[in-house]
């Protein structure tokens, strides 16, 4: 199979996605907004809708695939190719028209991610990558950070919505990176977090509380933009793990302070 010729297709699937969810953030309706786990926890006919188009577009393109969508739709194939699928990653941006959402898809063999699209919807921005082809936002090359001290970078972080079991360790986290970096942002997207950091806007990302959709392509748009992304001890536990710290050269740093006081 040929991933770049995929990934080019799947790109502007995406957009087209996108363009959908960019027109209905104009007239949106918050009283249509459903509650899943907590009132925090919110979907919207939007979400549900970009899904559909999503599954069934990307079956036509990899005929046979399943997926593992965060609405529901559709159904994972064991052992062969599947599509991790955030259909709109902010869905709270989106409905508080905070213009930072965007359309989050990977494609994954067993284990094997091997193509990912992060479309940024409102800055208009694609980033995208395939395995061993390097990363890219709108055909342009893209690589992390290289700097090399905390004390110089800026990282992105993101809060938990309804599982609140661990906030005493996170906090201590937070206060320790609060004091040492130039400062932690809190976009309300995982997956632009991801891609920004990709590119170099942020030094680094960590959060826990995370599902596979969240992260799938942003994962793969940074280990193919140079970047290394591991779970909380340092481990490759992070596409389903829950956790994740992704980031250049500082991520060894940011894993040193997170570890110290999560394993506590």
């Amino acid at each position: 199979m040929d991933y770049r010729e995929i990934t080019t297709k799947l790109a502007a699937i995406c957009r087209e996605t996108g363009a959908f969810i960019l027109a209905e953030s104009e007239n949106f309706n918050k009283g249509k907004v459903e509650y899943k786990k907590g009132f925090s926890d919110m979907v919207s006919y939007v979400d549900k809708e970009a899904e559909r188009k999503l599954v069934e577009a990307l079956g036509v393109l990899v005929p046979g695939s399943g997926f593992v969508a965060e609405e529901g739709t559709g159904k994972k194939v064991e052992g062969g190719f599947n599509w991790i699928i955030d259909p709109l990653d902010g869905t709270t941006n989106f409905i508080h028209k905070l213009p930072v959402f965007a359309v989050s898809v990977a494609l994954i063999k067993g284990d094997d991610l091997v193509a990912g699209v992060v479309y940024e919807i409102n800055r208009d921005e694609c980033f995208y990558a395939w395995k061993g082809g390097g990363a890219f936002c709108n055909d342009r090359p893209i690589a992390v950070s290289e700097v090399t001290k905390l004390e110089d970078s800026l990282l992105a972080t993101g809060f938990p919505y309804y599982d609140f079991n661990y906030m005493d360790k996170y906090l201590k986290i937070l206060d320790v990176l609060m004091k040492k970096t130039h400062g932690l942002r809190r976009m309300g997207s995982a997956a632009v977090d991801l891609v920004y950091t990709a590119c170099g806007r942020f030094e680094g990302f960590f959060e826990y509380n995370l599902n596979a959709w969240d992260v799938a392509a942003g994962v793969l748009i940074i280990q193919e933009a140079g970047g290394i992304v591991t779970d909380f001890k340092g481990e490759s536990d992070f596409l389903f793990g829950r956790e994740l710290i992704a980031g250049g050269a500082v991520q060894p740093l940011m894993l040193e302070e997170i570890k110290r006081y999560w394993e506590s």
